[in-house]
C-alpha cells in the first residue's frame, strides 16, 4: 500500500480568536478586540462583494457575446440570400463586436481566477472556519396564493409606467425587428404585462387624436409584446427568457402560419382600437353637451333650448322678434291654463324674466333722481354763500 501524506499547510495560518494575544496594560483590550473583529469582517465583506461584481460582469459579457453571435449568424444567412452592401457592413460590425466580447470574456475569466486564488490564500478565522448546517425548519405546506386586488394591480401598473414611460414609448416607435430585439435585450425589464397594457392605452390615445399612422406602428409593437407574453405562458418560462425565440419565429420564412397568425391578430387589434376610440370620442361629446346644458339651465332648472322647442309657433315668433306686445296678444288667444303652463316653463328656463321692464324703469327713475340731486347741490351751496 502506498502511504498517503496529508497536507496540513491550510492550518498554518488560522486566526482562531480575536482575544488570544496579550496586549499592553494601558490599552483598552475589549475595544481593541472589537476593532480587530470589525476590521476583519469589513475586509471579508468587501472581498465577497468584489467576487459578486466579477461574476455579474462575466455573466453580462457572456450574454452580450451570445447575442452578437446570434446576430452574426443571421446576417451571414441573409447575406447569402440577398448580398446587400448594408448587410455586409452590419456583418463586419457584428463580427468586430464578437471579437471584442470574446476578448472581454477572457479578461473577466482571468480576473475571476485571480480572485479565487486570493480566496484560497486568505487565513481561516472564527467566522469562516465553520458554518452552521441549518438554522430553520422547513414544513412541507403549500402557502396560500393570494390574488392581487384591482387597486393593487392599478398601483403596480402606475408605478411601473411612471418609472419607465420614456423607454416604453421608445419601444412603441421602433419599426425593425432587429431594433426591437436589441432594445429589449438592453431593457429586459420591459417584457411584462404593464408594458403591453400601456401600449394599448397609447394606441387608443393616438387614434382619438387622429394620428392613424403612429397608431398602426404602436399597434404592431403592442402585438409583438402580447405574442412574447403568450409564448412565455405556453413554454411556462419567464418572458424575459423567450423574446429572442419570438423574433426568430417571426423572421423565419418557413414558419408561415405563425406570421399569418401575427398579421391577423394585428388587424383585429387595430379594429378594436378604432372601436374603443369612437366610443371615447362619443362619450366626450356627450359629456361636453351635458356640461353646456347644465350651464344654460334657468332658475327653475329647465333647459331654455328644450323649452323653446316645445312652444307653439306663435310664441316662438314672439321670442325671435323680441316683441312683448305680440307675445301678450298670442297668450290672450290661447287657453288660460295652457298659456299659464307655457309661461311658467319659460320663466323656469330663463327665456322670460318677469318684471324685467319694471325693474329697468325703476332703475331709470332712480338714475334721473340722482342726476337731479346732483344739479340742485351747487345751487344750494351758492345760496348759502350769499346768506353769509
Amino acid at each position: 500500500m502506498t502511504s498517503r501524506t496529508i497536507d496540513y499547510s491550510v492550518w498554518d495560518h488560522i486566526e482562531v480568536s480575536d482575544d488570544e494575544d496579550e496586549t499592553h496594560p494601558n490599552i483598552d483590550t475589549p475595544s481593541l478586540f472589537r476593532w480587530r473583529h470589525q476590521a476583519r469582517v469589513e475586509k471579508q465583506v468587501a472581498f465577497e462583494e468584489k467576487g459578486e461584481e466579477l461574476e455579474r460582469n462575466m455573466a453580462e459579457c457572456k450574454r452580450r457575446l451570445e447575442e452578437v453571435q446570434y446576430r452574426v449568424k443571421e446576417l451571414e444567412e441573409e447575406g447569402k440570400k440577398e448580398g446587400e452592401e448594408e448587410r455586409k457592413t452590419a456583418l463586419s460590425k457584428a463580427q468586430a463586436e464578437e471579437k471584442k466580447y470574446r476578448k472581454d470574456q477572457r479578461l473577466w475569466e482571468k480576473k475571476m481566477e485571480e480572485h479565487r486564488r486570493e480566496e484560497k490564500k486568505m487565513p481561516w478565522n472564527v467566522d469562516t472556519l465553520s458554518k452552521e448546517g441549518f438554522s430553520k425548519s422547513m414544513l412541507n405546506i403549500k402557502p396560500d396564493v393570494t390574488e392581487e386586488t384591482e387597486e393593487q394591480k392599478e398601483e403596480k401598473h402606475q408605478t411601473f409606467v411612471d418609472k419607465h414611460k420614456k423607454e416604453i414609448k421608445h419601444f412603441g416607435m421602433l419599426r425593425r425587428w432587429e431594433d426591437s430585439q436589441k432594445y429589449l435585450s438592453d431593457h429586459p425589464y420591459l417584457v411584462c404585462e404593464e408594458t403591453a397594457n400601456f401600449l394599448v392605452i397609447m394606441c387608443i390615445d393616438l387614434e382619438v387624436e387622429e394620428k392613424h399612422g403612429l397608431m398602426d406602428q404602436v399597434a404592431h409593437q403592442t402585438i409583438v409584446m402580447q405574442f412574447i407574453l403568450e409564448l412565455a405562458k405556453s413554454l411556462k418560462i419567464d418572458p424575459r427568457g423567450c423574446f429572442r425565440e419570438f423574433f426568430q419565429r417571426s423572421r423565419c420564412t418557413a414558419d408561415q402560419p405563425y406570421q399569418e397568425a401575427f398579421t391577423d391578430e394585428l388587424e383585429s387589434f387595430k379594429e378594436r382600437v378604432r372601436g374603443r376610440a369612437k366610443i371615447r370620442i362619443q362619450k366626450a361629446m356627450e359629456e361636453e353637451e351635458e356640461e353646456e346644458r347644465q350651464n344654460r339651465l334657468g332658475p327653475g332648472g329647465l333647459d331654455p333650448v328644450e323649452v323653446y322647442d316645445t312652444l307653439p309657433e306663435e310664441m316662438k315668433k314672439c321670442f325671435d322678434d323680441k316683441d312683448i306686445s305680440m307675445l301678450q296678444e298670442a297668450i290672450s288667444k290661447m287657453d288660460p291654463m295652457e298659456a299659464k303652463g307655457h309661461m311658467k316653463r319659460c320663466i323656469d328656463s330663463g327665456l322670460w324674466v318677469p318684471n324685467a321692464n319694471t325693474d329697468n324703469e325703476e332703475d331709470k327713475e332712480e338714475d334721473e333722481e340722482e342726476d337731479k340731486e346732483d344739479e340742485e347741490e351747487p345751487e344750494k351751496e351758492g345760496e348759502a354763500e350769499e346768506e353769509k
